[in-house]
């Protein structure tokens, strides 16, 4: 099978012990990333993550991968500027660019087990704006439909265009997934309009349903992930 399967069952995956994928976007002062960059490149953050070799077969960072994939899959942002972004960057990850935003993924870790260097940035403080409307998508370009009717601070929202993304990456077949990484994960994070929503979350495409621990209720409908090879 796949790297992308489950090895446990899914109501199993509050018994097994929990990892949170860590993620830090790069927010200095005079500089902010623009949000829909800023999405965009933590959604691809993720999928560069798990492609890349250490995260399969015997690779370093294979085990907790796995272990995390096996639990409630959570991801968590945090926010660093200047030297705290610096001490980041020495920490085993990958950085991620795109357009005017950074973002530095990192192996999974135990939920109460955080770097220090980690633990110690802000997770609030990640309110970014878009200078200028972003252009519609590309038909032929994945996209991750943002709910148009949540309200989600910019951190929360890139871990649920990071959920999108890795539920996308999960339903493709193996031949597709490799195309999408060779390509470089071209992705947009656009918000649906609100006459598409319903349509959207019944389409069958893969639908990110928020476990609830922050920000919005339980079972919320946050992402719908719309690849062209799903459709």
């Amino acid at each position: 099978m796949s790297d992308s399967a489950f090895h446990v069952e899914p109501g199993g995956r509050d018994l097994a012990p929990q990892f949170v994928l860590p993620l830090v976007v790069r927010i200095e002062r005079a500089a902010p990333p623009a949000r829909t960059d800023a999405l965009e490149t933590a959604a691809r953050a993720v999928l560069v993550l798990l492609s890349d070799e250490r995260s399969s077969g015997d690779g370093a960072w294979a085990r907790a991968v796995r272990d995390w994939q096996d639990a409630r899959i959570r991801k968590v942002v945090r926010r660093a500027r200047g030297a705290e972004w610096r001490r980041s960057e020495a920490l085993d990850g990958i950085t991620v660019t795109g357009g005017s935003a950074e973002v530095r993924v990192f192996p999974p870790v135990p939920l109460d087990g955080w770097p220090r260097d980690l633990a110690r940035l802000q997770v609030s403080g990640t309110e970014l704006d878009d200078p200028e409307a972003p252009v519609p998508a590309d038909p032929a370009t994945p996209v991750l439909w943002t709910n148009p009717d949540i309200a989600m601070s910019a951190g929360k929202a890139m871990a649920q265009a990071g959920h999108g993304a890795q539920l996308a990456r999960w339903a493709l077949p193996d031949e597709e997934r490799a195309a999408w990484r060779d390509a470089g994960f071209p992705l947009a994070v656009r918000t649906a309009d609100p006459a598409d929503w319903a349509r959207l979350t019944a389409s069958g495409l893969p639908v990110v349903r928020d476990a609830g621990f922050t920000e919005i209720a339980p079972g919320s409908c946050t992402v719908v992930a719309d690849h062209p090879a799903l459709r």
